[in-house]
This record gives C-alpha cells, sequence and structure tokens, in this order.
C-alpha cells in the first residue's frame, strides 16, 4: 500500500519523495480530508512556520481529519515541523494553538547562532538539523532520541505508533535513509531511549 504524504503548500516535499523512491516505496499525496483514513502510513514532512502551518491545515480542511488520525494511534511520522505542531504551543507563534497531541511547548534556543543548520550528533548518529526551536514534551519518556545545542533537547518523540523527528532524515544520507526504512518496516523510530 503506498504510503499518504502530507502536502500543505511548504514542506520539504521533493527531497521526502526522492528518499522514499530511493527505498522503493510508493506514496501518494493527501488530496482530501477523508484520504487520512485511507493510508496504513503517513508522513508530515517539515520546513515551515508553526503559524502558517496550523493555518494551512485549517486552510484545507486537514485539522480534525489529522487529529483523529493521532489520536486512533495510527502510523504517522512527522518531520521538523510536524514534529512541532503535534505540541500545544509554540513560542514561534503565540496565538496559535497547536493540534495539542502531544502535551509541551516548542521553544525558541537561546544560543549564539539560530537557527541550528548542518549537522548534529544525535543518539549515535548523526542527523541534518535546520531548525531555531525545539519541543520540550512533559512526558518525558516518549522522547525517543537527544540532541544537544546549547542544551540537552528532545530530538523524536515515539508514543505508541506516532513517531515525529526534529531532524531532517531524507537529507541525512544513509543514515536518514536507514531510520525512514526502519520506521516503514517497523514503526518505530530508534530501537530504544538514547
Amino acid at each position: 500500500m503506498p504510503i499518504g504524504l502530507l502536502d500543505y503548500g511548504a514542506g520539504n516535499l521533493g527531497s521526502v519523495c526522492n528518499a522514499l523512491t530511493r527505498l522503493g516505496e510508493e506514496f501518494r499525496f493527501i488530496e482530501k480530508a477523508s484520504d487520512f483514513d485511507t493510508f496504513e502510513k503517513i508522513i508530515f514532512p517539515g520546513d515551515g512556520h508553526f503559524g502558517t502551518t496550523m493555518a494551512a491545515l485549517e486552510k484545507l480542511n486537514y485539522k480534525e481529519s489529522l487529529i483523529k488520525r493521532l489520536n486512533d494511534n495510527k502510523s504517522f511520522l512527522g518531520i521538523c515541523i510536524g514534529l512541532q505542531v503535534l505540541f500545544e504551543a509554540s513560542e514561534e507563534a503565540p496565538d496559535v494553538a497547536g493540534l495539542g497531541f502531544i502535551k509541551g511547548k516548542v521553544k525558541k534556543f537561546d544560543a549564539p547562532k539560530v537557527p541550528l543548520i548542518g549537522w548534529n550528533k544525535t543518539g549515535d548518529d548523526f542527523f541534518y538539523y535546520i531548525h531555531s526551536y525545539y519541543v520540550e514534551p512533559v512526558d518525558k519518556s516518549i522522547v525517543a532520541l537527544q540532541a544537544n545545542y546549547g542544551l540537552d533537547y528532545c530530538a523524536a518523540v515515539q508514543q505508541g505508533n506516532i513517531c515525529a523527528v526534529q531532524f531532517h532524515p531524507e537529507k541525512s544520507g544513509l543514515k536518514g535513509l536507514s531510520l525512514l526504512d526502519k520506521w516503514l518496516k517497523t514503526g518505530n523510530i530508534s530501537g530504544g531511549k538514547q
């Protein structure tokens, strides 16, 4: 069965499409709210502003269908902004509510250089990042991977069948492809907490 790819008018679709093609996976774009029920697995690719992304989900009438899918614990992978919108709120758009699936906030790095652009150690590997904000879940048990940029922060979450990463696996070479392949085959992104 093809993978459902969420196109909300932004994001990093080209690189994600290329990565899935390299892995020999078929995919189709989600084109209407009812499509959320038709795919076994869905990827929400990243790059974007928290407020703009939430506005796009509202405009396309995707928000409620996406929340239902998350609450039904159906296989999902969020990338970058696809991780951040799972949370209740973000300092990037203080007046905009997130999906609220994960309790916690998205906070801006207090670092000399923001955004963080480039490779960063994550667990035992290195992945490619581009972000100014990081997620802070209330429930630390869902943190699947951590990284450091002035502070230790959550680089990936896993809660049941819902996975999301702050980095870009589709831009992270063979390690990124391996992580995507693992998620596609097992529904997991990490063998355990790191």
